[in-house]
């Protein structure tokens, strides 16, 4: 399928995910900005390569929200990553690497021998390849270190490079599939690892290892959508790297669409609430505690933040000159010093009283302000409670961070915050006031 068709589906999944299926079709087709019928098409396509993946159940298969919450409750499997082994190739580049691996994976052949396989080897209603098709899906599969050539002599024999796996035993084989599913499930970026984890487990499976053996652990990260905004990741990483600008269209979490198609014919052209976007990329950063992506460029109005999950119809632009480009990575860093996460605001001192859980037992009000306070310190301590002081951009970043300690924590200064704290909590309260 098209690129601008894949932003469709990632669009599409997240609002499924996000809302359970709370939107009839007009409400769904309404909010991506799209037509019933093209919703319509879309959920037909996505149950099609559901069922493919992970073969469900009949009765599970019929509604397509019942087939994510299935599998993703009752899996160790993460049900959106199915769209990235979808999109990843064509289906005739499956097939036909598919036959080139299977080929190779019993003997050496040259480039004729594989072109002879495959004509007699790939279904018929796939176009048959030529030479120079073959060659190019060697030269990709030895790019990617999955086949090597052998010997200086021409024509070059092609064998497969499994001696890794192959020289693994089984326990070896198993610790490092718990050790890539433990990273895959939390690290971010997680794709390529759960990619990982798939092959090592097909490899498993094939040395005839129980199967329960293979899946010891079922547990989740928290915000497992985030794996959507990855589509985009490695692409914005490679601008980075090349200092190229960038450019897409952008549909901010106020917004009322997240979605708007192409236009190609100018009799249906129409305004989207989207916004065209030229800018140079400089850093992405990962928030763990909403498991949302961003993306710090420069842009006309100076330092801008995207959330990733608005970036549509990604595109690369004009290279910049390398020493304007470090410049400009300086001064975002030179912004960023004082950031909770990103925001690039005036600095503020923030101080807040944290009171310890009791004599027994760990302290874990501390061990917790230890491990995520980062560049915070503790500037006073008794037996009841320590003071701790960080200077961070604006408040609004470590709100949340301090709302989350509860009546252990109690902010000092600014004023300003103080009182925003105790008019939130004066809010909490009275919802739980008896009737």
């Amino acid at each position: 399928m098209a690129k601008e068709s894949f932003d469709k589906e990632i669009q599409f999944l997240r609002m499924l995910v996000l809302t359970s299926g709370a939107y009839n079709r007009q409400q769904f087709a309404k909010r991506l900005g799209i037509s019933v019928n093209t919703f319509d098409k879309t959920i037909r396509r996505l149950k099609e390569i559901v069922q493919a993946t992970y073969q469900l159940p009949e009765d599970q298969g019929k509604e397509f929200t019942e087939g994510i919450r299935y599998n993703y409750y009752d899996s160790a499997d993460p049900m959106l990553l199915f769209l990235f082994r979808a999109k990843s190739l064509k289906e005739s580049e499956s097939q036909r690497l598919s036959l080139l691996l299977g080929a190779l994976s019993a003997l050496s052949l040259n480039v004729h021998e594989l072109l002879d396989y495959c004509m007699n080897a790939l279904p018929t209603n796939l176009p048959l390849p030529d030479e120079k098709t073959i060659r190019k899906d060697l030269k990709y599969l030895e790019e990617v270190g999955v086949i090597q050539k052998e010997g200086d002599v021409r024509p070059f024999k092609y064998a497969i490079r499994n001696e890794f796996i192959r020289e693994l035993t089984e326990d070896e084989l198993l610790d490092l599939y718990d050790f890539v599913d433990v990273m895959a499930n939390t690290q971010t970026p997680s794709v390529q690892g759960y990619l990982l984890r798939d092959g090592l487990k097909k490899q498993l499976i094939r040395g005839h290892s129980d199967k329960h053996a293979v899946e010891p652990f079922l547990y989740k990260y928290h915000y497992h959508s985030r794996i959507l905004d990855e589509a985009h990741l490695f692409t914005i990483l490679d601008a980075i790297r090349k200092h190229r600008k960038v450019r897409f269209l952008y549909f901010s979490p106020k917004t009322e669409k997240s979605y708007a198609s192409k236009n190609t014919n100018p009799l249906f052209e129409r305004e989207t609430e989207g916004k065209s976007e030229k800018t140079l990329p400089l850093k992405v950063v990962y928030d763990h505690q909403y498991g949302r992506w961003y993306l710090l460029s420069y842009g006309r109005e100076g330092i801008r933040k995207y959330r990733m999950e608005g970036i549509t119809q990604f595109e690369e632009d004009e290279a910049v000159d390398p020493a304007w480009f470090e410049e400009k990575q300086q001064e975002l860093q030179d912004k960023l010093r004082y950031s909770w996460l990103i925001d690039t605001g005036a600095p503020v001192t923030v101080r807040a009283k944290f009171y310890n859980p009791g004599e027994s037992g760990p302290n874990f009000v501390k061990q917790r302000v230890l491990l995520q306070g980062q560049w915070g310190q503790i500037v006073e301590e008794d037996g009841d409670s320590f003071t701790y002081q960080i200077t961070v951009n604006g408040t609004t970043e470590i709100k949340p961070w301090l709302r989350s300690f509860g009546s252990s924590c109690e902010v000092l200064e600014p004023v300003r915050l103080r009182r925003e704290m105790i008019a939130e909590w004066k809010e909490i309260r009275a919802y739980y006031e008896s009737v």
